[in-house]
């Protein structure tokens, strides 16, 4: 979905065309590609709130709705990174910008080609709910990482892969081999699985 703004007061953007929004779904602001969240819904207007120096941003500029809520990417390498506000690695738009956070940079927030020892917990055959453990990967010599089932998934495990893997919350499943079990972000408004 698409709306256009209508108002610009520092970080705070009001676009109208935005009806079948949701209340903070992340959007992207004009062609820069700006992260923002809705704040407030009157009809078909939507106040934003832009994570971003909103600078020559203007009425009539494009909003494009994500139709997701803000998240966060949790799993190995998190870590071992420093982030801003917003879970952007700082290193990784170090070396793509330079020294200076270009606005509407986008780069994953965990690095996905990594290897990461996955060591299976779970084993097949185990009757498995959301937030019981599959297996864990150690990231540093102390920090060691709970590979959870996600929230609302629950079943028999029928296979899980021990070894080095690119993504290791996706090394278990329901179904045969190499479907990819399940994956969420985590929400940032939401409580996670606790220990």
């Amino acid at each position: 979905m698409q709306g256009t703004i209508v108002k610009v007061s520092g970080p705070l953007i009001v676009a109208s065309g935005m009806a079948d929004v949701q209340m903070f779904d992340v959007v992207r602001v004009s062609k820069q590609q700006l992260i923002g969240e809705i704040i407030e819904l009157r009809g078909d207007r939507a106040s934003i709130q832009v994570y971003e120096e909103t600078g020559g941003i203007g009425p009539g500029e494009p909003v494009f709705t994500t139709g997701a809520p803000l998240s966060v990417e949790l799993g190995p390498g998190l870590i071992e990174s420093i982030y801003d506000g917003i879970q952007r690695p700082l290193t990784k738009i170090r070396e793509q910008a330079g020294d200076r956070i270009p606005r509407g940079v986008m780069v994953d927030a965990l690095d996905h080609e990594k290897l990461w020892g996955f060591t299976p917990v779970a084993k097949v055959g185990d009757e498995l709910t959301g937030g019981d453990v599959l297996g864990t990967v150690q990231e540093t010599e102390i920090v060691t990482h709970k590979i959870m089932v996600p929230p609302g998934v629950s079943g028999k495990l029928t296979w899980i892969l021990r070894g080095q893997h690119r993504h290791p919350h996706r090394q278990a499943g329901k179904g045969r081999q190499g479907d990819q079990a399940p994956y969420a972000p985590a929400l940032a408004r939401a409580p996670g699985p606790s220990l």
